[in-house]
């Protein structure tokens, strides 16, 4: 366990240290200072900073959040949700999160700058130690096994001032979808798999109050061949509930037939589109729109070996029906620290390192059916033909769209439950997990 600061080696060294304090990052830090760990936080940035976001959290996040203790009040600027407004086929469709025994009953948003800091605020007051302003530049690795990281400190200009290193018998990888120090390590996404791209931007306007999410699923592009095709994924519109909302795209799976789009301009077309009342235009603009791209479906791998272990995007956690990530590196981070927390009981080096071994396997168990499903999803509407006939044939029954949202969402009864739930646990416990 974690030794009194006066007989620690150094500042510098730590039971367990954790790159990126994103949600994923935080998360686990909290969980292992909660645990009684010494736990060293690294972060590039100055939080709070900004990043490619939609903002939104669904309950599947949100009972992450409660499991965290973190206080989530209206009034601090959470803004509630009640559930998902589907547009598409000229219909809108209203949809309530469900109200089961495992998740609660509403989704929240909040900007992701300020959701980080929130949560690394969090982490801090569990205990973690948070170092601002300290970029990862390599892996130290002694006997194959990865014992540290070089690191430099940045100033608030992000210019580096000084090198020096942290070292962890634990390095902990929550550094983003492209992971420079999970690539370091060998770490690298699985050709071929499935990635999703997103682009977003702020608007003041009267959609702030929404308390739905609203996704629009018809959205189309130019393909290479000069035709119109349906979009792959969706975009969205999602209050904040403080004056502004994020409007954006998400792609879920680049066709050959798209070619090289670009999200931001496709972004760009779509808001053209809108209805002026609604003021998502240049002047009611907040910033610039940003663009990113997600690996989803776990599919960096192996998520632990040699002491390098992952979480949220660095392991690929996103949902690939949907390209979402916070729930996942909540979730993620949560279930790392469970194993992490139990290797470090253990006596010795051997037991500790046959615990951590087994954290792949938790996140197989716990995710790998349901990621498997999401990556069939994913090739499956990269057809614009199948995503047409779901949005004519599928939009108009309310029933087959209620279960399509937990399956999308992630939200059926592990245990008991409706029949839908049940056929959901099935299909999820009994795909493979590829």
């Amino acid at each position: 366990m974690s030794q009194p600061a006066a007989q620690r080696p150094s500042e510098n060294s730590a039971d367990v240290v954790v790159v990126g304090a994103g949600p994923a990052g935080a998360a686990t830090a909290a969980h292992l200072a909660q645990a009684g760990l010494d736990v060293v936080l690294l972060e590039q940035a100055h939080l709070p900073r900004p990043k490619t976001c939609g903002d939104a959290l669904g309950p599947r996040a949100v009972r992450e959040l409660v499991t965290l203790g973190l206080p989530t009040p209206q009034d601090d600027g959470w803004h509630r949700t009640r559930g998902v407004r589907v547009v598409g086929g000229g219909m809108r469709l209203l949809l309530d999160w469900p109200d089961t025994a495992g998740f609660p009953p509403y989704g929240l948003v909040r900007r992701r700058d300020l959701f980080d800091a929130a949560l690394a605020d969090h982490a801090v007051a569990r205990g973690a130690q948070l170092r601002q302003g300290v970029r990862v530049t390599g892996a130290i690795q002694e006997g194959g096994r990865v014992v540290g990281v070089r690191a430099e400190h940045l100033d608030e200009t992000g210019a580096a001032q000084s090198e020096t290193e942290f070292r962890a018998p634990l390095i902990i990888a929550a550094d983003g979808g492209a992971s420079p120090l999970a690539t370091a390590a060998g770490r690298t996404v699985r050709p071929g798999r499935t990635t999703a791209y997103a682009a977003r931007a702020y608007f003041t306007g009267p959609r702030h109050d929404d308390d739905y999410l609203e996704t629009w699923l018809d959205l189309t592009a130019t393909g290479d061949d000069g035709h119109e095709v349906v979009l792959p994924g969706y975009g969205w519109i999602f209050g904040l509930g403080d004056g502004t909302s994020n409007v954006g795209i998400g792609v879920l799976n680049r066709t050959a037939r798209l070619g090289k789009l670009d999200e931001q301009q496709e972004l760009r077309r779509w808001i053209a589109t809108m209805p002026p009342e609604w003021s998502f235009d240049r002047d009611s603009q907040v910033g610039e729109i940003a663009g990113d791209r997600f690996a989803v479906g776990a599919d960096r791998r192996p998520h632990y070996a040699d002491g390098l272990m992952l979480v949220g995007d660095a392991g690929g956690m996103g949902n690939p029906f949907t390209g979402e990530g916070i729930s996942y590196a909540l979730e993620s981070g949560r279930l790392a620290a469970e194993t992490v927390v139990q290797a470090f009981a253990r006596a010795d080096d051997a037991g500790r390192e046959r615990v951590l071994a087994g954290y792949p396997a938790v996140i197989t168990d716990s995710l790998g059916g349901y990621y498997t499903l999401g990556r069939v999803f994913a090739k499956m509407i990269g057809n614009p033909e199948v995503m047409r006939w779901t949005v004519r044939y599928g939009l108009p029954r309310r029933t087959t769209m209620s279960f399509l949202l937990k399956v999308i969402a992630n939200l059926g009864e592990t245990h008991g439950g409706s029949t839908p739930d049940r056929l959901l646990a099935t299909l999820a416990r009994v795909t493979p997990a590829a």
